[in-house]
């Protein structure tokens, strides 16, 4: 069911934190940006790692960088659907699914533990988000 997953973590050190992951690990940057960063390990297949700007408007509120920031992303093929059987299950959902600018469509909700998982889908990204990228 899950198509895809990689860990976020969240930092107030965006370009600092990322170089680390690269000097450290030779992670490849795959996308960056003022708010987001998406390293994969080039020799390592599906090892990937987002890093978070923190006080971004995408960051759920009360999260921060640090250990407890953390958020697990995990990209299906429906986060509709998703959604609704967390809703019958009874999860906590922190976020009902959400279009987001940059072309996901997602929810997060807190597994047993409290740790928060972002559920995504691919949606279409905004053209202004689009016209930021040329």
């Amino acid at each position: 069911m899950i198509s895809r997953g990689f860990p976020n973590i969240i930092s107030t050190d965006l370009p600092g934190v990322s170089q680390w992951y690269q000097d450290m690990l030779g992670m490849a940057v795959e996308f960056d940006s003022d708010w987001f960063v998406h390293l994969r390990a080039p020799q390592a297949e599906g090892v990937e790692l987002g890093i978070i700007a923190a006080g971004h408007e995408i960051v759920p509120a009360g999260l921060t960088a640090g250990g407890g920031g953390t958020m697990l992303t995990f990209v299906v093929p429906d986060v509709d659907a998703t959604h609704q059987r967390a809703v019958e299950r009874g999860e906590t959902v922190v976020e009902p699914p959400t279009d987001l600018f940059y072309g996901q469509r997602r929810m997060i909700v807190a597994d047993p533990q409290g740790t928060l998982v972002d559920i995504s889908s691919e949606g279409q990204p905004s053209q202004e988000f689009i016209d930021s990228l040329s």
